[in-house]
């Protein structure tokens, strides 16, 4: 899938481009469940890196994707993600810190969530509804992200890979049993070196 052609919220300006589509790592990987190294050099190999991200993402048809996910020890993801309102949101956040809601401000949404690292299966996840995340930028300029609904859980979900946690560890055991039996299931329609 192409980029989508309806405008969107880009606070900190528009996702790389030209970059190319690269297979995505799994679960299992060693590289998936171990916290990322923190991006200290902003240059141009960090935005190839970034372009890259972006090429995958939109193969995939996914809304936001880790460097970890194409194999690269960095704490850094890009994200094309619409809020509850269905207005979408981009950007790219190296070493992100999450900020939750709490006491009676924090509602959780368990919706469904799915993983491009453990692709066609979906499950529902219990999450905060509102996140935010602070970090930098490519070129090590301070970002902020906040948002409700998908680009909450979009937010939650690129930062838990930063720092080694897949969405199955916050799983209770029966449903992620469930999603490995979903995921068997589809894995005929995502051989290795998807979307690639």
């Amino acid at each position: 899938m192409a980029a989508p052609d309806s405008p969107a919220h880009a606070p900190h300006g528009p996702l790389p481009e030209g970059g190319s589509v690269r297979p995505i790592t799994r679960w299992g990987t060693d590289v998936m469940h171990r916290p990322q190294r923190q991006v200290t050099a902003f240059d141009d190999d960090l935005r190839a890196l970034a372009a890259d991200m972006v090429a995958t993402m939109y193969a995939a048809d996914g809304v936001g994707l880790a460097a970890c996910q194409v194999g690269v020890d960095l704490a850094m993801y890009v994200f094309d993600c619409p809020d509850e309102s269905g207005e979408r949101t981009v950007g790219v956040v190296c070493n992100p810190v999450l900020t939750l809601p709490e006491g009676k401000d924090r509602h959780l949404d368990d919706a469904e969530e799915g993983c491009l690292s453990y692709p066609g299966a979906f499950v529902g996840c219990a999450r905060p509804d509102f996140a935010s995340v602070t970090g930098v930028g490519l070129d090590g300029e301070p970002v902020t992200f906040s948002g409700n609904g998908l680009l909450a859980r979009c937010l939650q979900h690129e930062t838990d890979h930063t720092v080694g946690t897949v969405f199955g560890d916050r799983l209770p055991t029966k449903a992620r049993k469930r999603l490995t039996k979903e995921m068997e299931r589809s894995a005929d329609e995502y051989p290795l070196g998807w979307p690639a």
